[in-house]
């Protein structure tokens, strides 16, 4: 694990207030990341650095992810939650409203939902044996690029055109991502490795 592990790269305009989460994303969204939870793809490490978070589309531009610092959170509420209103890859920018902060991932999430408007879920998961055994033989990214940077998001970008799929995060030890055109698809995708 990287010393900067959960950390928070963009430049962040966070807006602490709640925003409409209906029920049926709310429950969706709490299952799959409960099974991750579970499965430890989700989770902290002993020193209490969380990872792992998930993410569906909200509207065209807009998407909700599972908040910084989550993690090591057996369940989450609605308040764990952040909605993505805007961001700029290129200027490093990501702004949320949310009674917690978005991810520190919301730019790797990002640029799958900008570069592909079929995908509507997003899953970033540690597992350091599936990393190992599947770096250079999915998609992989290049391991100059380092988590939550606009070059991991530029990297992600190139092998998001699908309608779903795996990407090893070559630069990011232990981090894969999947996604899909639902949450159930992006979840079966990344079983169909694990």
């Amino acid at each position: 694990m990287r010393v900067d592990e959960g950390y928070i790269k963009f430049n962040l305009n966070w807006e602490k207030k709640s925003f409409d989460f209906n029920d049926t994303d709310f429950s969706a969204l709490n299952f799959y990341r409960q099974e991750l939870f579970e499965s430890g793809l989700i989770g902290a490490y002993p020193d209490g650095i969380g990872f792992g978070n998930i993410s569906m589309r909200y509207d065209k531009h807009n998407f909700i992810i599972s908040g910084s610092e989550t993690g090591n959170l057996k369940n989450l509420s609605k308040e764990h939650y952040a909605l993505v209103e805007a961001f700029n890859i290129k200027e490093n920018r990501v702004h949320c409203v949310g009674l917690t902060k978005a991810s520190s991932e919301s730019l790797s999430h990002a640029a799958i939902y900008k570069i592909n408007l079929n995908v509507n879920g997003v899953i970033h998961v540690h597992n350091q044996e599936m990393w190992k055994r599947y770096i250079h033989k999915l998609p992989t990214t290049n391991k100059d690029a380092e988590f939550g940077t606009p070059g991991m998001a530029s990297e992600i970008s190139r092998y998001a055109g699908k309608s779903h799929g795996v990407i090893i995060m070559g630069g990011h030890p232990e981090g894969i991502i999947s996604y899909g055109i639902t949450l159930n698809d992006a979840y079966n995708e990344l079983h169909k490795y694990f």
